[in-house]
């Protein structure tokens, strides 16, 4: 019943590179600012949320400037990673998230550019609560 998910060999760097990006906007290494966020994501960003609502590039922004004025414990745990090359610098990432009992499946479409990796969607789908 499950898909057989192998990375195929060559695309190995790129796994391991947006890999370290996952979850999105919970890698403070990455930034924590909204100018940061603003600078990963792609001008045509949009998300479907677990709960499968669609929410824009500019929701998104305002909830992370949000989340990110009163910082929290986030404990998370991140497996199962897959990626395929969908066309020129463009990766569909798939991944499994627990987040303390909750599990979700994640996916999320990585542009690659001359500056750096850039978020065009992404989808969360609840396997458990």
């Amino acid at each position: 019943m499950e898909p057989r998910l192998i990375t195929d060999p060559k695309l190995l760097p790129i796994l391991d590179a947006l890999k370290s990006r996952e979850p999105i906007f919970h890698r403070p290494e990455f930034g924590t600012t909204r100018r940061d966020f603003d600078a990963m994501c792609d001008p045509d960003f949009w998300e479907v949320g677990a709960s499968g609502r669609r929410y824009s590039r500019d929701y998104v922004l305002d909830t992370l400037e949000q989340r990110h004025q009163h910082p929290h414990d986030d404990h998370w745990e991140t497996s199962e990673f897959h990626v395929r090359e969908i066309a020129v610098n463009l990766y569909l990432l798939t991944y499994t998230l627990k987040q303390d009992r909750r599990i979700t499946r994640r996916c999320t479409l990585w542009r690659y550019t001359s500056d750096d990796w850039k978020i065009v969607y992404h989808q969360g789908t609840v396997v458990s609560d």
